[in-house]
């Protein structure tokens, strides 16, 4: 508990100063990019007031050199002279690419981007003759304004890549405790065990009626099979070559004997032997979760059918129930960890089924069909090997 702790407030630790950066860094861009637009604005009105100077002096011999070193010093914010009356005159523009000026069009269309970017400078002459500058924001100022999406996508890809990390974190140390608890059940389970053979060889030795201590030992057996699968949990499980309609019917066979009476139970497959590679103990596990959930779905009273046949390379397992069915959308969540349509379970069955159906053995468990109130089927798919 004190590691899932820790993790959080270390997680919201960083978090927080991480927004907290970023929140600055925004923020002084975002006051750089005003000032600069600021001195923007502050340039254009000097070479306003230059070209002012330099169309009002009458002076043929006066000295307009800084006038028009003024003029030709703005070299990056591209801008356009028009009259009064809107219209753009001859050679009235800087900073625009002079092949595509050449096109009125285009020139009243770099207009109408300037009158939305800033507003014009007006410049004032004799006679109440004016003209206007417009004028938009230089590529460095507008590449500025990218910079803050850049900024955030960066921190959107940094807490993704911390809350990753976490919950891998998590889930590895849950994965580890529930493996620790299934090994300790495991090995809790085996004393008593022990105690249960000894026992079943006195009964032997008493001339007990054969049938009931064979029923008995068989329930043993199968107690210590659970153990061994508990005991396995967390490592890697070896597969063999057997057949899959033998150690699939060993499971239904064991199961069928234990159900009410109730339940109508049919297997069907056309061939004598299919083989694939399984782990027998965690592959029954899957067909006794399956059959189980079959017989809960029914409420003990019903028809289970599982069917075994082979396809090209695969051999596909079906068990269909006529139980209480469920939802479409049921289907996917089914297989989620603690998700369970009972009162009373942990819905851990159908999810450890997936992960020993499609991690342990790469084949592939689903909802094949279901229908509210009339029953379902799951679909087991799985390698055939010659």
């Amino acid at each position: 508990m004190s590691f899932f702790k820790n993790t959080l407030l270390l997680k919201r630790i960083v978090i927080l100063i991480s927004f907290s950066i970023v929140t600055l860094i925004l923020w002084n861009t975002y006051s750089f990019f005003k000032r600069f637009k600021n001195e923007e604005r502050l340039k254009m009105e000097i070479v306003a007031s230059a070209i002012k100077e330099f169309a009002t002096n009458q002076d043929l011999n006066a000295d307009v050199s800084l006038e028009d070193k003024i003029i030709k010093s703005n070299t990056s914010i591209p801008m356009i002279l028009v009259d009064e009356n809107g219209n753009i005159g001859r050679d009235s523009y800087l900073n625009i690419d002079t092949i595509k000026a050449k096109d009125p069009s285009y020139l009243k269309a770099q207009l109408e981007i300037m009158k939305e970017q800033n507003n014009p400078i007006e410049i004032n002459f004799a006679k109440n003759r004016k003209q206007f500058i417009y004028y938009r924001n230089s590529d460095l100022l507008n590449k500025l304004s990218y910079y803050p999406l850049t900024l955030i996508l960066i921190l959107a890809l940094f807490l993704s890549l911390i809350y990753m990390m976490f919950t891998s974190s998590k889930i590895a140390e849950q994965n580890k405790l529930w493996t620790g608890m299934a090994k300790e059940t495991a090995h809790q389970i085996g004393t008593p065990l022990s105690s249960l053979l000894g026992w079943i060889a006195i009964l032997k030795m008493e001339n007990v009626n054969d049938k009931y201590v064979n029923e008995i030992e068989k329930d043993v057996y199968r107690l210590n099979t659970i153990a061994n699968r508990f005991s396995k949990i967390g490592s890697l499980p070896k597969l063999k070559k057997l057949d899959i309609i033998s150690v699939t019917k060993n499971a239904y066979e064991y199961l069928e004997y234990r159900s009410s009476k109730q339940i109508s139970f049919k297997f069907i497959s056309n061939e004598k032997k299919l083989f694939c590679n399984l782990n027998e103990e965690l592959y029954e596990w899957v067909i006794e979760n399956l059959i189980k959930n079959a017989i809960d779905a029914m409420l003990g009273k019903g028809k289970l059918t599982l069917s075994i046949a082979s396809e090209n390379n695969k051999v596909i397992l079906n068990i269909s129930d006529t139980g209480k069915g469920m939802s479409k959308s049921q289907f996917r969540k089914i297989f989620n960890p603690g998700f369970t349509t009972k009162k009373r379970g942990w819905g851990l069955g159908l999810s450890l089924s997936k992960r020993i159906i499609e991690d342990y053995h790469t084949g592939k468990i689903i909802v094949k069909n279901s229908e509210v109130n009339k029953g379902t089927t799951f679909q087991i798919i799985l390698d055939k090997v010659t």
